[in-house]
């Protein structure tokens, strides 16, 4: 007996030794993980028999966390009772929990900088190149993650993402964010009435030409409804802007918050500023002919509608967005009978298509969270494990949805009660798709995959920090000259694009520029 006993105790000791071994670098700043049990006022023990599965491969879960995440649109209808389902998982898998807050589309551009320059306690927060994501990873926003940080606390993650998405990923050689782990047009897509497309016997919506006839018949003819709405806080290069300038020339803007530009097709990567150009010059007067015929509200300046409530509720006539949410959108409107017929219309058919790149949706760990490893251990489990995918995607099964074969759903009346918030960042191979999506928007989204077309600078990354002054002038001025420009608010636009060039010029876009194209060179020199 005492001899068995010696055995136990000296397994007892070993098994000890090597979890003391596995947390041995524990004390590492902020560019390794914090320790799990560190980090949290909230913590409680958790029993030994209870220990999640995570503690086998070495990491420490033993007390709970409580996460807090950034989400951009508005909060769910369904959210307390999503995310119910969502915590209990995540306390049997990883002993967290997870909160959201949610920043609404209306307020979300000027309330999202802030969250981070306030250094306000949260640890994870949706990120896109769309929603500054360099600018804020330069600024200290984000925490850097590192090989070691992804290979350890989310190795599913690490081991099936592109490669070309984490560099994708990486602003001056350092990463911010967890990538979406799905590609996804960016191209701009309209949705308008067909109904009234065939009462007012217009031609296909196939051109720009062809969309501005149809927006005019609208204000002639229907008095009660508004030709276009753009999408709230779509300002500066806006989604038309992208229609009728990105797509329309061929062209790629390296940010869509400064107006700078290349073609698609030039190897050399010429930069230059859009403002200058002859096809800005056209645009500005195709949009002041619209504008003149009252193609939007002359309250646009201002609006805050949901422009995509407007367009179900028959307020306005046409909207743009992406293959995906308007397709969506229309499937939603034939599913709740909508008197109204919608239908998609690409103006730009014959263009080259392009990709998003992997920063178009992600998610980053704030700089100040406590709880880094298992802020990462949670979104992997967002990625890949598909229990918790559904839920964070698509709400409870039966409720919000209903799954159809192991890729596919079907929508039910309380779709619309878990949607139209930014769980985008999550997007995976596990990734469901509507049966109900309309059959055009899956023949255009098809062919254009088939198509799509990958260009020299696809993976460039802009680096600002030597320009900031000049990035934050520049965008004052595009704010205060351009938008009111773009919708032809200003009488003369001859005089108008003159003064915009001028105030771009004296906030330093020649610097910028610049700046973009020492960078540019080095990249494509070192890809020879």
């Amino acid at each position: 007996m005492f001899k068995k006993k010696s055995l136990w105790l000296a397994f007892v000791l070993t098994f000890v030794f090597i979890l003391s071994a596995c947390s041995g670098n524990s004390n590492k700043e902020a560019t390794s993980p914090k320790p799990a049990n560190e980090g949290t006022e909230t913590a409680t023990e958790q029993p030994a028999t209870e220990q999640p599965a995570a503690a086998e491969e070495g990491i420490d879960t033993s007390k709970e966390v409580k996460l807090k995440m950034i989400f951009v649109g508005p909060k769910p209808v369904d959210y307390d009772t999503v995310f119910a389902e969502i915590n209990k998982k995540l306390k049997e898998k990883i002993n967290a929990t997870i909160e959201g807050e949610f920043l609404d589309w209306s307020d979300w551009a000027q309330k999202y900088p802030l969250k981070l320059a306030a250094n306000e306690e949260f640890d994870l927060i949706y990120s896109a190149n769309w929603a500054g994501y360099n600018d804020q990873a330069l600024k200290g926003g984000f925490l850097e993650l590192t090989e070691e940080m992804l290979s350890k606390y989310m190795p599913e993650t690490w081991e099936i993402m592109p490669k070309s998405s984490w560099d994708q990923a990486k602003v001056d050689g350092k990463l911010y964010m967890v990538p979406q782990n799905s590609g996804e047009s960016v191209e701009k897509l309209v949705l308008y009435r067909e109904d009234l497309r065939v009462k007012y016997n217009l031609p296909a919506i196939d051109s720009p030409e062809a969309y501005a006839n149809y927006l005019k018949a609208v204000s002639e003819n229907e008095k009660g409804i508004v030709p276009f709405t753009p999408e709230t806080g779509d300002w500066k290069l806006h989604n038309l802007d992208r229609i009728l300038l990105k797509q329309q020339s061929e062209w790629n803007m390296l940010d869509f918050d400064l107006p700078i530009g290349f073609k698609l097709t030039d190897e050399t990567g010429k930069i230059f500023n859009v403002y200058e150009t002859e096809e800005f010059k056209q645009l500005l007067y195709y949009y002041k002919d619209l504008a003149d015929h009252n193609a939007w509200s002359k309250n646009v300046l201002n609006n805050k509608n949901d422009h995509q409530q407007d367009f179900k509720e028959g307020k306005t006539a046409s909207i743009t967005h992406n293959m995906g949410t308007l397709g969506s959108l229309k499937a939603a409107m034939e599913r709740e009978n909508s008197p109204y017929k919608a239908a998609l219309a690409d103006i730009t058919p014959a263009k080259k298509k392009s990709q998003a790149v992997a920063t178009q949706n992600g998610t980053s760990v704030h700089a100040t969270s406590k709880n880094p490893e298992r802020a990462l251990m949670f979104i992997n489990l967002m990625q890949n494990d598909k229990e918790l995918h559904n839920l964070m995607m698509y709400g409870i099964d039966g409720v919000n949805y209903e799954a159809d074969g192991d890729d596919k759903l079907k929508s039910t009346d309380k779709t619309a009660n878990y949607t139209g918030f930014s769980n985008w960042s999550f997007n995976s191979p596990l990734n469901r798709t509507d049966a109900a999506f309309p059959e055009e928007a899956s023949a255009m989204s098809k062919a254009w995959e088939a198509t799509v077309y990958h260009y020299p600078l696809e993976t460039f990354v802009f680096d600002n920090s030597k320009v900031k002054t000049e990035v934050a002038n520049v965008s004052n001025v595009m704010l205060r000259y351009a938008i009111p420009l773009e919708y032809g608010a200003i009488k003369d636009v001859d005089k108008g694009l003159e003064d915009l060039q001028k105030k771009i010029k004296a906030a330093g876009i020649d610097k910028i520029i610049a700046k973009v194209q020492s960078q540019v060179d080095a990249f494509l020199a070192a890809r020879k």
